[in-house]
């Protein structure tokens, strides 16, 4: 079966500043590994901008006045989150190319795949741009499908570096979204300790697993197996979302992880094989974190291969 990508040369476009980790080569490596790759069928999909109606639900009308703004020029929206002249498209054009994977998988029009978006989103606050995120995509695509009725319930595994605070805080207190994270600890943003469990009705729907400085394959595969896939099953979604961070690799700049290519390889089968089991196969990922530009792309091939089945 082909797989799908969702991927836009817009998203090079957006450029924080030089020497800045969240650069454009980010997507250009990519798509130089996406030219290169050999036996993949590939169902490449169009990026659109979301529109304003489809990120008002989960971002306040502050966040989005600044982003306007911010529009058409250079700004800092907090000290790693800078802007440049087509950031804000881009960041507009991330979140469709989410919520328009998500959907199309929901809906069985499209095979499970990847939004190969930047700039990344798992930090963006409902009304704080910040982590170098200006909206949240996954949650923009997960709302997206609650409220369009193509799902009851959904699942997000955030398996990037860094906690998803800002997914965490979006869905903090609805018992729809289920939000898990692996993450190392401490370290930014400050957030998801294991007694961070939902607010209200949604106690018991935020799941937080923060790992020490040097965790690996074993200690993510072991979270998932025993933790995290059980969980999932109780949940039964309709939808499987991964914000798949790939900053969690042994050699990235920023995280301090030590997870192989084979482990990613590892995780991204298991999280396929669970959607199957539990949810006929719905699964879609969002690109967050992954700096280590000379291996991003073979990550980003890799996930794809092991998605293909």
């Amino acid at each position: 079966m082909p797989v799908s990508i969702i991927h836009d040369p817009r998203f090079a476009e957006h450029n924080p500043g030089r020497h800045h980790p969240e650069c454009p080569e980010r997507y250009l490596s990519i798509s130089r590994a996406l030219a290169e790759a050999e036996d993949m069928q590939l169902h490449e999909m169009s990026a659109r901008p979301a529109e304003h109606r489809e990120v008002v639900p989960v971002h306040h009308s502050e966040l989005l006045e600044r982003l306007e703004a911010a529009r058409g020029r250079h700004a800092m929206l907090d000290p790693d989150t800078n802007t440049s002249p087509t950031s804000v498209d881009a960041a507009y054009l991330a979140a469709g190319a989410a919520i328009d994977l998500a959907t199309a998988v929901a809906e069985a029009k499209a095979p499970p795949g990847l939004a190969l978006v930047r700039p990344p989103g798992h930090h963006a606050m409902p009304g704080k741009s910040m982590g170098f995120c200006l909206m949240n995509n996954v949650a923009a695509a997960a709302q997206s499908l609650l409220e369009r009725g193509l799902a009851g319930r959904v699942a997000i595994y955030d398996w990037d570096v860094h906690h998803g605070n800002g997914t965490q805080a979006i869905f903090y207190d609805d018992p729809r979204v289920l939000y898990m994270s692996t993450h190392q600890w401490p370290f930014y943003p400050g957030t998801g300790a294991a007694s961070e469990t939902g607010r209200a009705d949604g106690v018991g729907s935020t799941v937080n697993q923060p790992l020490p400085e040097g965790s690996g394959d074993a200690e993510l595969i072991a979270v998932s197996r025993q933790i995290l896939m059980p969980r999932v099953r109780d949940f039964q979604p309709d939808m499987i979302l991964i914000s798949a961070g790939f900053d969690a690799l042994d050699s990235d700049p920023v995280g301090g992880f030590e997870v192989s290519r084979a482990g990613f390889t590892e995780l991204g089968l298991l999280w396929r094989q669970l959607a199957e089991d539990v949810c006929g196969g719905r699964i879609a990922g969002v690109l967050e974190g992954g700096y280590d530009t000379t291996q991003l792309g073979h990550l980003v091939v890799d996930l794809l291969k092991a998605w293909d089945t």
